[in-house]
């Protein structure tokens, strides 16, 4: 067998169907088995795998083991030559996965390898490339240094800023979402370390990678989207915990004596600050939507920041807004009655029609990213400008994922919303938020 495909997923059931949408579009020519563990979700995603995916090999844990432990459970049932690690909320390429098989069989020192990632906004996640967080490169990331000077080797490490966006090289860290890796290298080096349980696995199984003689490469001749952190928010608690107490435990395995005490006098004061900061933004949240402050929670809403700040649940669902609905003509008038269902006189849509010769054609033809794109990114502007647009709407039965992610990136500086609908399912994704049937829900 070729490839693996593993998914971890708690509680993104919507995210998760369309990720295994993607991944079955992407699977022509190649023998493949898709595993998925569910970490104890409290939603549908069990029943929704069973029914909608029943040939996609189901593992149901009844506590939620985290990502390291999940993704080991799975390695260790699967049998082919390459095991791809895939975060749920991800929709990749339809030659994601011939493009990254072929590029490790013809780079035999090769250990692992990962793609071109854009957040559901369009933009590249620098995330795609990474060095390894040495004492140096995590105090540069942490002090907004390497921010200040994003193109520089010396400043910049932690996301290799110098390294070109749309070339293939070689690098340190792979992340996670997307992790390409070779089965005779993890019978040499082990599996993830299930000391950590969610954050920094990602980076400890590379180092490993390349400690054993091998090479990571980031290779941006394919991309995906990655909505992040539908599970855990970085302005939270949890994912402060998480996040910098996994580059703790790396620290302590990897930099052990003068290295690691260096990145824990980091990455310490970093955790309390954010933190601090994470705390702030609580209390605040919570007395701005005080019922029995309502003078105080006024005065938070019109001066607070909108750093600590997030969107109203229901902001989405109230506030009129212009939608362009990139689709054929039935699934635009499918698209659009999904939107207004519950909510009339909300929403104002105008449809781009596209034309594609069927669903088939999508998964049969990889490399459609430029079919129509110029016309429809023609359209959309000369729409946007007259009708000031604050979303476009894609639909998932009339567009490869090629050809919408070409579109959000070509569309990115419009700071538009981009969603993803799926008719089939009454279901339309976006960054956060999943609008279903006849009710709409926020996914937070």
């Amino acid at each position: 067998m070729n490839l693996s495909v593993i998914i971890v997923s708690y509680n993104v059931s919507y995210f998760l169907e369309q990720c295994l949408k993607s991944v079955i579009q992407a699977s022509h020519s190649l023998d493949i088995d898709i595993f998925v563990v569910d970490n104890c979700s409290d939603d549908d995603s069990v029943h929704m795998v069973q029914t909608r995916f029943p040939r996609v090999k189901l593992i149901i844990n009844q506590d939620n083991k985290g990502f390291s432990k999940a993704n080991n459970q799975a390695i260790r049932q699967s049998v082919s030559d390459y095991v791809l690690l895939l975060n749920p909320d991800t929709v990749i390429e339809e030659d994601a996965l011939i493009k990254t098989f072929n590029f490790m069989e013809m780079h035999p020192e090769a250990g692992g390898l990962g793609i071109k990632m854009i957040d559901g906004y369009g933009h590249f996640l620098p995330e795609s490339k990474r060095g390894l967080p040495t004492p140096w490169a995590s105090f540069c990331k942490m002090s907004h240094l390497s921010q200040l000077f994003p193109r520089s080797s010396y400043f910049n490490r932690y996301h290799l800023g110098y390294l070109a966006e749309n070339e293939t090289n070689k690098i340190e860290v792979l992340a996670g979402a997307f992790m390409l890796l070779r089965r005779k290298v993890l019978d040499t080096i082990g599996l993830l370390d299930e000391d950590f349980f969610m954050y920094g696995e990602d980076i400890d199984l590379s180092f490993r990678i390349t400690k054993a003689g091998n090479f990571n490469y980031y290779f941006p001749e394919t991309r995906m989207i990655h909505y992040k952190g539908e599970s855990t928010r970085k302005s939270s608690l949890n994912y402060v915990r998480l996040f910098y107490g996994a580059m703790l435990i790396f620290a302590r395995k990897h930099f052990a004596g003068k290295n690691e005490r260096l990145l824990s006098l980091v990455i310490l004061p970093g955790v309390y600050f954010r933190a601090a900061i994470a705390m702030i933004y609580s209390l605040l949240n919570s007395l701005s939507h005080s019922s029995s402050w309502p003078f105080f929670s006024r005065t938070i809403n019109q001066t607070i920041p909108s750093i600590f700040r997030n969107k109203e649940k229901n902001q989405y669902l109230t506030k009129k807004r212009v939608v362009l609905i990139i689709a054929n003509q039935y699934e635009a008038e499918q698209i659009s009655h999904l939107l207004n269902q519950g909510t009339p006189d909300i929403v104002s849509t105008f449809s781009i029609v596209v034309n594609i010769e069927s669903p088939e054609s999508i998964q049969n033809s990889p490399g459609l990213d430029n079919v129509n794109c110029n016309r429809i990114i023609t359209d959309i502007r000369n729409t946007m400008g007259k009708y000031h647009a604050g979303e476009i709407i894609f639909s998932a039965a009339d567009l490869a994922a090629s050809q919408i992610i070409t579109l959000m990136i070509q569309l990115k500086d419009y700071s538009i919303e981009f969603r993803i609908a799926h008719t089939d399912n009454n279901v339309i994704i976006g960054s956060n938020f999943v609008n279903i049937s006849q009710e709409s829900k926020v996914n937070v």
